[in-house]
């Protein structure tokens, strides 16, 4: 049997954690699968995928190819057509199928802290992953959104995706942004360092922060959420719990959950400190 092989596509990819969260995966579950990384643009995407033969189960898309493999999948699931960004192929006789795991996964991430219903949110920032933040919250009743954007321009997408999921989302202004923290749902996704200086304004009581980044961990942010007392989830949880479905896609089974989530979790604490020892 020709030996099964996946990989994460990106640019820049040095950096992403899926490798070591699949590998983690393939070693609980006893298969002899390989993972890589490879540097992939968006021009160079289209080929990469012509190039690939029968051993190839699945790829994981990062930056910034999640919004071009759209146009390049021959199906589309449900929630990648909605938000309009695949970051899972998978490959069948008819074609390339694209999926998104980025909202069940949070979803999922949020479910393990015990948050699985909830009427209102906050969202810091307005890019891509924004709206994929927004498909989640519906997912779990939310339909009551405050988003702070720096540049609220930017957030129309995510405020018309809004619109078709039912949920009232009203753009603020980013100097406003202190305002959200009382939510009891924050969530914040912006790029390394922008929410940095809202550190000073958490209070207690706080409702759950999750913040998407991951390293360096934590933020300002969620060290000031944490010491408030309020329970922080970051983007390691969103990696691993996206990345458990990104599994059951490519190996076909299900329920996995279970057995993966605190496995890949260790896996991923222990290559981010081996990264800050080196």
């Amino acid at each position: 049997m020709t030996p099964r092989q996946a990989a994460v596509l990106g640019c820049p990819v040095r950096h992403s954690l899926s490798p070591v969260l699949h590998a983690a995966a393939y070693r609980v579950l006893g298969m002899d699968w390989s993972y890589g990384a490879h540097e992939v643009d968006e021009p160079g995407l289209a080929g990469f995928l012509a190039s690939l033969d029968s051993s190839w189960a699945g790829l994981s898309l990062t930056m910034p190819l999640k919004r071009v493999a759209v146009g390049l999948c021959t199906e589309l699931g449900e929630t990648a057509a909605l938000v309009g960004a695949v970051n899972t192929i998978t490959f069948f006789p008819a074609g390339l199928r694209g999926d998104n795991t980025d909202v069940p996964g949070m979803v999922n991430a949020l479910a393990e802290v015990g948050v699985e219903r909830e009427s209102a949110a906050a969202v810091l920032g307005g890019g891509a992953t924004a709206a994929s933040t927004v498909a989640a919250l519906a997912r779990i009743g939310v339909t009551d959104v405050d988003l702070f954007a720096r540049s609220p321009e930017r957030a129309q997408p995510v405020r018309a995706l809004a619109r078709r999921l039912g949920v009232d989302l009203v753009v603020r202004p980013w100097d406003t942004a202190a305002g959200g923290l009382s939510r009891p749902l924050v969530i914040a996704t912006t790029p390394g360092g922008a929410a940095d200086a809202l550190a000073e304004q958490v209070r207690p009581p706080c409702g759950v922060l999750f913040d998407v980044a991951y390293d360096p961990w934590p933020t300002p942010l969620g060290a000031a959420w944490q010491a408030a007392g309020g329970p922080v989830l970051s983007g390691l949880d969103l990696l691993v719990h996206q990345a458990v479905i990104q599994v059951e896609l490519m190996t076909g089974r299900t329920d996995l959950g279970g057995q993966l989530v605190p496995a890949m979790r260790n896996a991923g604490f222990a290559a981010l400190a081996a990264r800050h020892r080196n």
